[in-house]
């Protein structure tokens, strides 16, 4: 290929003759766009940080001294109806039946998935 399209044009943008020049000036007073507006509004853009299992359960050993296991944190987010992701590690049969969490493990990671915003 020679880099041009069917019609003889080059496929790449064609330069213009015309420019514009925007002076902004940021600051207080009259004509000026406030910084800590930039920054509020920086801040709703800002992707909020993924709450992953190790951070759940960081959370919970944290605030209530005990561990949880990720399965129970599954069964959980499972019975709550929440998205689940395709687990890399997942097996089609499990080698021992799973063990459901206790009441307690239940409201403490039910209080962390609120924490985080998740329900």
């Amino acid at each position: 290929m020679d880099g041009e399209g069917g019609d003889g044009c080059l496929a790449f943008p064609q330069k213009t003759d015309s420019v514009i020049n925007v002076k902004v000036e940021f600051g207080e007073g009259e004509g000026k766009v406030p910084l800590d507006n930039i920054a509020k509004r920086a801040e709703a853009y800002k992707p909020k940080e993924r709450v992953t299992y190790k951070r759940i359960k960081k959370y919970i050993e944290a605030k209530y001294g005990f561990k949880v296991h990720t399965t129970y944190i599954a069964e959980v987010k499972r019975d709550l109806r929440l998205p689940m992701y395709d687990a890399p590690n997942v097996v089609e049969e499990l080698k021992q039946p799973r063990k459901h969490p206790t009441a307690e493990k239940v409201e403490a990671i039910k209080d962390a998935l609120k924490h985080f915003d998740v329900i």
